[in-house]
């Protein structure tokens, strides 16, 4: 039986990674210890998500280590010995990024490279992904040749009327703390697939969901706003007039691109990984999906301050991914991906 080692296990993206691997017959091993409540407080606490990997895979090995425990991560990959390692684990909020800057840098960037190094030292040849985030390419699309619609921005230049491709510049631009951290944490993954010839890959996440995101203010933007419409709290919207625009990607199509990626590995590749055109909204327009689903009206506050390097509209060119990976595509619609999110948070609430 295949071992897949899942950084971030407890998470969206990695909770998601492990019961499709898990599925197609893979034995899992998963790091978590629940650094998402010390991130974000109780609120952020994945320790529900934790208990429903356990008694949902029989293969399910959970082991509690903070990635920036260097020893501990190079022991515990020379035993394990994985056939494919997926990265997910992070401090995932640029807000919070600068109130932690030391945890942030530590976490994505440190953690990061312990993981490569400890690969490289364990087996070259093992696939290695990254989730790291569109957050790499700073304020830069907010460059781009803007309309302003009625409820939602999009790119007047046709050269991005397929949205932002890999090609886009990182460099003078900017980040946040956070977007700095993940950017180190991208380029180490990158240098590590050229150098030492890993078959890596950096998936740059645009808004990634689903039904098991626990969305807190902080990081979780379409979560968190379904949370609020169900419980009737008010969401704050910062700046753009609520019509910044975000590719909405549901967690089961990224575990889809990484099974796909661990079949066909390429060395040091970068895939801007979103929902792509088709599954945007702006925050209005996800007010009234929300609210024509569940019935309520969308309650909400208003700030003129836009949070520091935040896009004003950003969806991914996934014509890379699709040209090198025909077999995978984007199956769950934005109308799905708010149903299961909702259905979700309303099962949640009855516990």
């Amino acid at each position: 039986m295949k071992k897949l080692l899942v950084t971030g296990s407890s998470g969206l993206i990695g909770s998601e990674v492990c019961i499709h691997f898990a599925d197609l017959g893979w034995e899992i091993h998963g790091i978590d210890n629940n650094q998402r409540a010390v991130f974000f407080g109780a609120n952020g606490d994945t320790r529900w998500n934790e208990s429903r990997l356990k008694s949902r895979i029989k293969s399910f090995h959970h082991h509690e280590l903070d990635i920036r425990d260097r020893n501990g991560v190079i022991g515990l990959i020379s035993t394990v010995k994985p056939d494919a390692i997926v990265h997910t684990a992070a401090q995932p909020s640029h807000d919070r990024a600068a109130d932690i800057p030391f945890d942030d840098f530590d976490t994505n960037a440190v953690g990061t490279f312990n993981l490569l190094e400890a690969t490289r030292r364990y087996n070259t040849e093992v696939p290695f992904v990254h989730m790291s985030t569109n957050k790499v390419y700073g304020d830069a699309p907010n460059e781009i040749e803007m309309a302003e619609l009625e409820k939602r921005w999009d790119y007047a230049d046709q050269n991005y009327e397929h949205g932002i491709a890999e090609n886009f510049r990182i460099d003078q631009t900017k980040h946040s703390l956070f977007g700095a951290s993940k950017v180190s944490a991208d380029i180490s993954v990158q240098e590590y697939g050229r150098y030492f010839n890993m078959p890596t890959a950096c998936l740059r996440g645009g808004c990634l969901t689903g039904p098991n995101h626990t969305g807190v203010e902080l990081h979780g933007f379409l979560s968190y706003l379904i949370k609020c419409n169900l419980e009737g709290k008010p969401y704050t919207v910062f700046g753009y007039k609520g019509k910044q625009v975000r590719d909405n990607i549901h967690s089961f199509d990224v575990a889809r691109f990484i099974e796909e990626f661990i079949k066909a590995p390429r060395v040091a590749e970068v895939y801007n990984l979103g929902g792509g055109k088709e599954n945007t909204c702006s925050i209005l327009e996800a007010f009234d999906i929300i609210s024509g689903i569940s019935g309520k009206e969308m309650k909400y506050t208003y700030s003129e301050t836009n949070r520091i390097g935040d896009h004003i509209c950003y969806y991914s060119d996934l014509r890379k991914m699709q040209s090198h990976y025909p077999n995978w595509g984007i199956t769950k619609s934005l109308e799905t991906v708010f149903q299961e999110i909702y259905q979700s948070w309303i099962e949640r609430n009855k516990k």
